[in-house]
């Protein structure tokens, strides 16, 4: 679907895409990460004709912009963070201005209109929609043309977390209907592991890693956490002894974080050893390794930074 070759982009010195390469096949769901700056929206930008390489290629089916301009806006499905609706359109006026572009009647409305949920709303004016109910519509306005390439750059970006999970399904319900090609830039991690099939991670311009993110986890940040804050400090030779560890921290006297293979192994002893220290566990929390883990494991920054 997308060979991007040896791609170069600077501003005033700066290079936002330093000598990325990348391939996308048909039918893939795929998530960019980084930190702000890493290069996302510059990337996603290239590849929907808003920038121009310094140096490198972008081919869109085997199409690039300087020769196909036209051809490649019809594959394209394109939703921002925020989109500008006339306000005294309503949705269904909406979304039959925008399929008139492509030539499509009122009935491909009707149907995008169920897609997206919205037929209750159809005769209400765009201007008294809800953040998540405008996100919805310029979602439905990307599909209208059946699009083999979606770009969404932070679609949920200020979503409550229902109108989030709302936006989710319908992405879920379209990955079951057609073969659709997924771009997403966000920063929600569960976003991206609940969506998408691949992560690429992107730091300074360049891909730090690329693949299922059981797979990154497995090579850069393998095992599972438990963090507890105990009633008294424990002792380092009591935890060093647990089994299946790999590595622990301490912040101040009392809270631990421990990197361990397997939870259900270490977990049982763990306790049984604070019971037998009379040492109470104030709280204890578990959970399988994150995103967000997997970028501090390789950069030792946060996402979010």
């Amino acid at each position: 679907m997308i060979e991007i070759s040896s791609v170069t982009k600077a501003f005033s010195g700066f290079r936002a895409i330093d000598n990325l390469s990348l391939h996308i096949r048909s039918g893939e769901y795929v998530a960019l990460l980084g930190p702000n700056g890493a290069g996302k929206t510059t990337l996603v930008e290239m590849i929907e004709g808003l920038q121009k390489p310094d140096s490198g290629t972008i081919a869109v089916m085997g199409k690039t912009w300087k020769q196909n301009p036209a051809y490649l806006r019809n594959l394209m499905g394109i939703s921002l963070q925020e989109t500008r609706f006339i306000d005294k359109l309503t949705v269904g006026e909406t979304l039959d201005l925008f399929g008139s572009f492509y030539g499509l009647g009122k009935g491909r409305s009707r149907e995008v209109l169920q897609l997206i949920g919205l037929e209750e709303k159809g005769r209400s004016f765009t201007v008294n929609l809800s953040g998540g109910q405008r996100q919805k519509l310029a979602l439905g306005i990307a599909l209208l043309n059946q699009p083999p390439l979606l770009l969404l750059d932070e679609p949920t970006t200020g979503l409550d977390p229902n109108a989030r999970r709302e936006l989710w399904e319908i992405l879920m319900t379209l990955k079951g209907q057609q073969r659709t090609t997924l771009i997403l830039t966000t920063h929600y991690m569960e976003e991206a592991q609940y969506l998408c099939d691949r992560i690429v991670i992107l730091d300074r311009g360049q891909i730090l890693a690329d693949g299922a993110l059981s797979a990154l986890l497995d090579s850069f940040a393998k095992g599972e956490i438990i963090e507890l804050e105990t009633s008294h400090p424990m002792p380092e030779n009591t935890l060093q002894a647990l089994p299946g560890l790999i590595e622990w921290s301490q912040e101040g006297t009392s809270k631990i974080k421990l990197t361990v293979t397997n939870i259900t192994l270490t977990l049982p002893i763990l306790l049984d050893k604070l019971r037998s220290l009379t040492i109470e566990a104030v709280a204890i929390e578990c959970r399988k390794k994150t995103l967000d883990d997997l970028f501090v494991a390789m950069t030792g920054r946060r996402l979010n930074e």
